[in-house]
């Protein structure tokens, strides 16, 4: 009937493209028959052979990802200043006797822990700005004819800005600008 199996299908692809190979004709300014071309090399092949050399971009990448998560950080708070702001919490409780004024008390127990957390934040505000900043200035030292993916250059300058905020917070909560402790009067 007119069904084919798979073998036999099989065997006429491969019948066609040996009477194909064997009609083509070099047309003048190219190269011999026997030699392949570019464009008949399989996709893995040409990628290979025209692959740049030099750097990827891809620690740029993870660096400008860092940057911006450790913004976020220095804004939401992290594990570190928790921990921070609970051990200055205790050491004030042991430290202020139960006779102490209720100011000194308030300041020992819940000042100098908030003023932990804030500067474990405006750490993590500094170095999510060192961060964004070399990531940025990387190109110009690194190699300055490849231009920089227009992400990396989004996240690292989120990075950036997330930084400067978290900072400006930080030195706003640690000089007591910014939800200062309440007075005992």
């Amino acid at each position: 009937m007119g069904t084919k199996t798979a073998d036999e299908a099989g065997a006429e692809t491969g019948a066609q493209a040996t009477n194909d190979e064997q009609n083509v004709q070099p047309i003048e300014g190219e190269e011999a028959a026997g030699e392949a071309r570019e464009e008949d090399l399989p996709e893995e092949a040409a990628s290979e052979e025209t692959a740049p050399e030099g750097p990827s971009g891809v620690g740029q990448g993870a660096g400008a990802v860092v940057a911006a998560g450790l913004g976020i950080v220095s804004l939401t708070g992290s594990w570190v200043s928790t921990v921070a702001s609970a051990r200055e919490t205790l050491v004030g409780q042991l430290q202020t006797s139960s006779q102490a004024s209720v100011s000194k008390q308030i300041k020992e127990v819940y000042g100098d822990a908030w003023h932990a957390t804030a500067l474990w934040g405006g750490l993590f505000a500094l170095a999510a700005l060192i961060v964004g900043v070399v990531v940025l200035a990387r190109p110009a030292f690194g190699a300055p004819g490849k231009p920089q993916a227009p992400w990396v250059k989004s996240v690292a300058w989120g990075g950036v800005a997330l930084g400067i905020i978290g900072l400006f917070l930080a030195v706003l909560k640690y000089t007591d600008i910014l939800l200062g402790l309440p007075s005992a009067s």
